[in-house]
């Protein structure tokens, strides 16, 4: 079984940096198996299809437009997540992922499973830094990535030395 973990958003802008925070937070304390790729992909914009290609389950991080408080988890299967048409892409830098999915599937090259582990931001502005409600929402957000490969029958191994997540952005400039 083929497996991606992928973070995706702009670590400059606030609560947008959650995939890359939660992918960095993995990386340094858990072990995958090689069939499992963690990838902290930025803001890629429709160039998701090489990543997504032939996939057999994609487990995607990311913040998400959604009712409710800022932190808060929500979890979206796949057909949960292609239930509605695509919106209006705002920018380059959208994720495009159901557009992707939706062209892959045209090609027989879909991912089979995918579950969006989302988290409502409460700040995106220009700041290398996520807000504190985010923050606390990680720990769940790495959790349902556990879980989910836990289910997809590739668990992660706790590392024997977890190391401290390379959060590089989030440091102060040294003189």
């Amino acid at each position: 079984m083929a497996v991606t973990v992928m973070g995706l958003g702009n670590i400059l802008s606030q609560d947008d940096g959650l995939g890359p925070f939660v992918i960095q937070t993995l990386l340094a304390g858990w072990e995958f198996d090689e069939s499992v790729q963690v990838l902290d992909l930025g803001t890629p914009g429709l160039q998701l299809s090489p990543y997504l290609e032939g996939q057999d389950s994609l487990i995607v991080v990311d913040t998400v437009r959604s009712d409710g408080e800022p932190g808060e988890l929500r979890l979206y299967d796949r057909e949960q997540l292609l239930k509605h048409p695509p919106a209006q892409r705002t920018s380059p830098h959208d994720p495009g992922l159901k557009e992707t999915l939706l062209a892959l599937e045209l090609h027989d090259l879909s991912p089979t499973h995918v579950l969006v582990v989302g988290v409502i931001p409460a700040e995106t502005g220009y700041e290398p830094r996520l807000t504190d409600s985010v923050r606390r929402a990680v720990p769940g957000a790495v959790e349902a990535v556990l879980a989910e490969l836990e289910r997809l029958g590739v668990p992660a191994r706790p590392r024997a030395e977890p190391a401290e997540p390379d959060i590089w952005w989030e440091r102060e400039p040294s003189d």
